[in-house]
């Protein structure tokens, strides 16, 4: 109890000296980078003091547009933030060039429809992204943007944004706000595809995961399906394994892919097994026999995990780069896709349904 607790106070005390991320709105630098559209809807509500998205609880959903400038010159998997107490610098750091909200639900579903339609290379695409613990608005439509830049996503990428508290101390808050985002997550969902998607994909991270099961549950229990949703994609996911196998029992047919990136190395997931009480969460899980049944594929990215390990998939720049070499995200169900990158036969391992990929640079793979 008192490693866990000791362990519980240092990664607080880090986590509470790193500098928040505050969205910055600045001119279109023009020249300057490259922008990316993020399509937004909330549940959160204003905060009282700041007047702006905080961790409060909204009953009604809200909806905007934002265009995020990417600095040139910076490594890929980096959010720049301006130095504390300084104007920001489109040349080194996100900016926010277009901060528009939309006044209803159906000035939402327009905007869409017609960057659905002016995207056609992507197919009628679109990626939800769900963020996780501990973030506040601006890093979370930061993250998306960086993730829409770095990994080349083609075509439409909306963000929800639930209401996290944004603070280390904040779990079991951010837990049951996982809980009251549902509805609004299905809402979100249904009107894209009202919007025009022909392909709806959900990458999510971290609790964003346990939301993201959650709502397609209850999904699949009102329409007796998720037909809806063509990928999922669960990034370091904190859900407890049997919960996990509970949820996708009660949705029946998952939506192919379906993609859990895992590490041995995330520090985050780590804590939250010894908190729990239990020494695996979906994020860390090593034994693909654990999920036989289920037909999913993890993927282990901990050989190129740094800093909590927490975000490996979007924020390394060697694993970005091979990640961008595979074609689209079903690449990682064949043999012959990941042996083109640069992945061994022998990193591949399926178990009944569930197959896991060893993702390792090639000195370590061949060894």
């Amino acid at each position: 109890m008192q490693r866990i607790a000791a362990s519980l106070f240092v990664l607080l005390a880090l986590m509470s000296c790193a500098q928040r991320g505050t969205l910055t709105i600045a001119a279109d630098p023009m020249g300057v980078g490259s922008s990316e559209t993020i399509f937004v809807a909330t549940s959160r509500g204003i905060d009282p003091e700041t007047q702006t998205l905080g961790g409060e609880r909204a009953v009604n959903e809200s909806f905007a547009v934002f265009n995020v400038s990417i600095p040139p010159n910076r490594e890929e998997g980096e959010i720049n933030w301006p130095p504390r107490g300084e104007v920001a610098d489109p040349a080194t750091d996100f900016v926010t060039t277009r901060a528009e909200t939309l006044p209803d639900t159906a000035s939402f579903r327009r905007e869409l429809r017609e960057q659905i339609a002016a995207a056609p290379e992507a197919d009628g695409g679109v990626v939800i992204f769900i963020h996780g613990f501990n973030t506040n608005f601006s890093e979370g439509l930061y993250r998306l943007a960086q993730i829409k830049h770095d990994l080349d996503v083609d075509g439409v990428v909306v963000h929800y944004s639930w209401p996290s508290k944004a603070s280390p101390f904040g779990y079991l808050y951010d837990h049951d706000s996982a809980n009251f985002a549902r509805d609004g997550l299905e809402e979100l969902i249904r009107l894209v595809h009202k919007a025009g998607a022909k392909r709806i994909t959900l990458f999510a991270h971290s609790m964003g995961s346990y939301l993201t099961m959650e709502t397609l549950r209850q999904m699949a229990i009102r329409d007796g399906n998720v037909n809806l949703v063509d990928v999922v994609i669960l990034m370091s996911p904190d859900i407890d394994v049997d919960l996990f196998k509970s949820q996708a029992a009660a949705i029946g047919r998952l939506p192919q892919p379906f993609l859990i990136f895992t590490s041995d190395k995330d520090r985050a997931l780590g804590l939250s097994s010894r908190l729990s009480g239990d020494g695996t969460r979906l994020g860390n899980l090593q034994d693909p026999a654990e999920l036989g049944d289920l037909k999913v594929t993890l993927v282990e990215v901990g050989a190129y995990s740094t800093g909590s390990g927490h975000s490996t998939p979007v924020s390394s720049p060697e694993l970005i780069a091979l990640l961008d070499k595979i074609n689209d995200v079903d690449g990682f169900l064949h043999t012959d896709e990941l042996s083109r990158v640069g992945l061994l036969e022998g990193a591949v391992l399926s178990v009944q349904n569930a197959t896991q990929i060893i993702v390792e640079p090639m000195e370590e793979a061949a060894q």
